[in-house]
């Protein structure tokens, strides 16, 4: 809990910030609860309203730890946290759970990881250790990689993940195995399996599967999924035209109890389909 006179120094150092924001910036910023969509163009001033929003809700005396701000580069995470910083303190600032969906993903997995069998300290692969781990199976399976190239296999295995598409699922849907055969790529199906499976054996995932997991997470354990909707009391996401399906449903979860989610995007900037992000999000 925040100190009352604090909070009061706070309000009064905000009003500053907030005298500078036009009328359309100032009411997403001012509404405290609810949740909000935040639709506007390039150089609108969009992030500048979800960074002073937050600064906005800690000095109403929310607590930093409720607060889950998810970007889409650490870049844009560091700068946020900064400009935040300069408002109400790095002290207060430093205990935002600030940053990209998958740093933010991967932090929550490693503090879960034993209920999805894996150890807290499972490597992540990056796409070079993906692609040698794909090129390693094909090798084995004595398959043309011509035909089977390496870094297509990954993509079209990425995709896969960020639909949902576990192996099983994919398995279970003739129209997926009919697509890869016609692409000449029958056993792309065995390669997923095989992949899957020796990443599991080598205590790994890659930056799709910090996604995926997150979702079976919160899937399959409702006291999981509890746990972090208490926490994250507020959520905010930029550049929201980007998410893909995971990305969607992992913040739908984690925001269904206190409805306290305020996104921002621009609907013309939405260049990223060929990458899964889906505009009906």
């Amino acid at each position: 809990i925040l100190n009352p006179y604090f909070c009061i120094q706070q309000k009064i150092f905000m009003q500053k910030y907030i005298d500078q924001l036009n009328e359309a910036q100032r009411e997403p910023v001012l509404q405290k609860d609810g949740p909000m969509i935040i639709i506007a163009g390039a150089g609108s001033g969009k992030t500048r309203v979800l960074t002073i929003r937050i600064a906005y809700l800690m000095s109403l005396g929310v607590d930093a730890f409720s607060i889950l701000s998810l970007t889409f580069t650490n870049k844009a995470a560091r700068e946020m946290k900064k400009r935040i910083s300069d408002i109400v303190g790095s002290n207060e600032a430093k205990n935002l759970w600030m940053g990209t969906f998958h740093s933010v993903f991967a932090r929550i997995l490693r503090s879960e990881s034993d209920k999805l069998g894996y150890p807290s300290n499972f490597t992540i692969y990056d796409s070079q250790d993906s692609v040698r781990a794909i090129s390693a199976i094909i090798k084995e399976m004595q398959l043309d990689r011509d035909i089977y190239k390496p870094k297509q296999v990954l993509s079209r295995i990425s995709s896969y993940k960020n639909s949902l598409i576990t192996v099983k699922a994919y398995f279970n849907n003739p129209e997926l195995q009919e697509q890869d055969a016609m692409s000449k790529k029958p056993r792309l199906g065995e390669i997923y399996q095989n992949y899957v499976e020796r990443c599991f054996k080598a205590g790994a995932m890659d930056f799709d599967d910090l996604l995926l997991k997150t979702n079976e997470l919160l899937n399959r354990f409702p006291d999981v999924l509890a746990k972090y909707q208490d926490r994250f009391r507020y959520i905010l996401v930029d550049e929201y035209q980007d998410t893909n399906h995971s990305q969607y449903l992992i913040v739908r979860a984690l925001s269904d109890k206190f409805q306290n989610i305020c996104v921002v995007g621009d609907d013309a900037q939405s260049i990223y389909a060929f990458r899964g992000a889906n505009i009906n999000n």
